[in-house]
């Protein structure tokens, strides 16, 4: 699971989360005039609200987190984990809008009980606002792109390198490529004592090598157009943005790869 994963609006399904397990401990109901002796029961004690809004509501918010920090989608029953916990998430906040409304049920309905019936307790609406934030939070997070900024910074990247020059010894990118060894044959037309190797393609004039992370999981694609993507950038994660091709940003991986990200938006540069 990769916790740099996770947005900020997975901040705010794990904030509602916390609120409603503590909603969970409060009363259930509330009495007008009651004494203080009065004994009311909490959240836990009325099963169709343990199960239909504090329960389900924690389980949408494990649903909807786990999904995110877990590198590939995971499916129950033919159903991903993520749209799962967001319809449980709806489901928590419009049962507990039901309670809050109507908080005994059919109790009220018997001749002289309304008189005395008692209302919505302080766990209960605390529990309705927690689960009103946490489907709002599961829902628009997709959708708002502030959002989708990182929960956990992304550490300071090092100093990018120019394109195509060697990094320093003991320099730990891992696509780094590596001189060759002392004694290698010269090329036609090389000087003696040159390395051989490919020489690498200067970006555009106007184009700076610089580090950048990407808020979400962003696919990278081939530069050659093709359809299926070659690899998937990880939120966390510090990639090097190389030149600025025709289709995207074309960004290389940590293992070497070159691809296109064709969809930079809200990205952090480093």
């Amino acid at each position: 699971m990769n916790i740099r994963s996770l947005t900020r609006g997975d901040g705010v399904v794990i904030g509602a989360a916390v609120l409603l397990f503590i909603a969970s401990f409060l009363d259930n109901y509330s009495y007008d005039n009651a004494p203080d002796s009065l004994d009311i029961p909490s959240l836990w004690s009325n099963g169709p609200v343990l199960l239909s809004v504090v329960l389900a509501g924690l389980i949408s918010a494990a649903l909807v987190v786990v999904s995110r920090a877990l590198p590939q989608p995971r499916k129950v029953a033919g159903l991903e984990l993520g749209p799962f916990g967001v319809a449980f998430a709806l489901f928590a906040a419009w049962s507990a809008l039901g309670n809050v409304i109507d908080p005994v049920g059919g109790l009220d309905n018997f001749e002289g009980s309304s008189s005395n019936a008692p209302s919505a307790g302080t766990g209960l609406i605390i529990a309705l606002i927690a689960t009103l934030v946490m489907a709002g939070a599961a829902v628009a997070t997709p959708l708002v792109p502030a959002l989708q900024a990182g929960l956990v910074p992304a550490p300071k990247p090092p100093t990018p390198q120019p394109y195509g020059a060697q990094p320093p010894a003991g320099y730990g990118y891992p696509g780094a490529q590596q001189p060759a060894g002392f004694g290698g044959q010269p090329q036609p037309g090389q000087p003696f004592g040159a390395q051989p190797g490919p020489a690498a393609q200067p970006p555009a004039p106007d184009f700076s090598p610089f580090w950048f992370a990407v808020p979400v999981p962003r696919p990278l694609y081939a530069e050659d157009g093709a359809p299926m993507p070659i690899a998937e950038l990880a939120p966390g994660t510090w990639y090097l943005a190389v030149e600025q091709g025709a289709q995207g940003l074309v960004a290389q991986t940590q293992d070497g790869r070159r691809g296109v990200l064709r969809d930079t938006s809200g990205i952090q540069r480093g």
